[in-house]
């Protein structure tokens, strides 16, 4: 093998192990977020808004990296980031074992769901048990689905009740829409965005239920394997906990911080298993 060969192969395997590990662009951290979803992600006049964007634009700044925002839709971004299509997922990514069975996690925000009726019904559920026969909107890709339809079974049709009737929908607005259109009876939504939808559509919607259901963790996601950049957004988070940064955001938007034992049940390890 000629010498130019052997650097030319060289530069490649080192190109190769570039991509591997760490951000697809030096200077850049792409960040794969659906920006339909306030108040986590959404757009204001044009630019990216809410939680998560001002998470991560404060994350760069302690990485020295430039966020760039990629507008995808909540089920494909899972696929996205493992395609390397951007490094990392920051758009209210619930953390579910099967998902970690398909990216890495930095748990980084608690929350939970709450249901949402039409506020000329009567119907007024406070709990997954009492969706028997409903017709039930909610995102595409939703971590509570599953739980929905396993509650279906062994609950409704388990007492003689019609089924659960999952609807799924690209966006929590086309989710919303659905409800005041009547085509679903109930919209499950995280506790969040249901706070901020009832606000907006202005008693049109309201929040049934009184507590959260089904409280889950939320995580930035990258691809599977990239320890580098999952070590580097690591260190970012600390550095943001250490300056205070990281505990105003999570009063403004009024939303807490997961302990070990919420992050290790939420990932199907052991609650009393020590944190590692």
């Amino acid at each position: 093998m000629s010498r130019a060969t052997t650097l030319t192969l060289a530069l490649t395997l080192s190109a190769a192990a570039q991509a591997a590990d760490g951000t697809l662009q030096s200077d850049r951290l792409s960040i794969g977020s659906d920006l339909t979803y306030p108040p986590y992600t959404y757009l204001d006049q044009g630019k990216p808004a809410g939680f998560d964007p001002e998470f991560m634009i404060l994350l760069g700044q302690h990485l020295k990296l430039a966020p760039q925002f990629q507008d995808t839709r909540f089920a494909n971004l899972v696929m996205g980031v493992n395609a390397r299509r951007f490094d990392v997922v920051a758009s209210a990514l619930y953390v579910t074992p099967e998902r970690a069975a398909q990216v890495d996690f930095l748990p980084y925000l608690k929350s939970g769901a709450s249901l949402m009726v039409r506020a000329d019904e009567s119907f007024r559920p406070q709990a997954p048990q009492d969706l028997c026969g409903k017709r039930i909107g909610s995102i595409k890709g939703g971590s509570w689905i599953p739980k929905l339809m396993a509650l279906s079974k062994s609950h409704c049709e388990a007492n003689g009740q019609a089924p659960i009737d999952s609807r799924e929908f690209p966006t929590s607005p086309e989710a919303a829409q659905a409800l005041l259109a009547k085509a679903v009876d109930v919209q499950f939504e995280d506790a969040a965005v249901a706070a901020i939808t009832a606000d907006k559509l202005k008693g049109r919607v309201l929040i049934s239920s009184h507590e959260l259901i089904y409280p889950v963790v939320i995580g930035l996601a990258v691809r599977k394997g990239n320890d580098a950049l999952l070590a580097e957004l690591r260190q970012g988070f600390e550095a943001m906990k250490h300056s205070g940064e990281y505990q105003t955001l999570l009063s403004r938007y009024n939303l807490g911080e997961p302990s070990p034992a919420e992050v290790a049940q939420a990932l199907g390890q052991n609650p009393q298993a020590p944190a590692q």
